[in-house]
């Protein structure tokens, strides 16, 4: 499944707002095949909404990759000893 670009959120909100509204039509004027097709497309929308949404978190969050300090690398090399004479 292909990424959707950052960018594209705005316009993936405007089609599930339109896709609502056209829902609510279909359901006064009784086009049940409509609806129907309506919803699989919303809930695509919604879907692609939701991974942008989580990837733009992923995107601020801070990872400890476990780097180990200098003061711990120095303690590391001081306790080891170093080649005997």
């Amino acid at each position: 499944m292909l990424r959707p670009d950052l960018a594209q959120r705005h316009s993936l909100v405007e089609i599930r707002d339109n896709l609502i509204a056209r829902i609510t039509e279909a359901e006064q004027e009784r086009w049940l095949g409509e609806i129907e097709g309506l919803q699989v497309s919303l809930a695509s929308a919604e879907e692609k909404i939701t991974q942008l949404d989580g990837e733009q978190v992923r995107q601020h969050q801070v990872i400890d990759l476990g780097m180990p300090t200098f003061s711990q690398i120095a303690t590391r090399i001081s306790t080891a000893g170093g080649p005997s004479s």
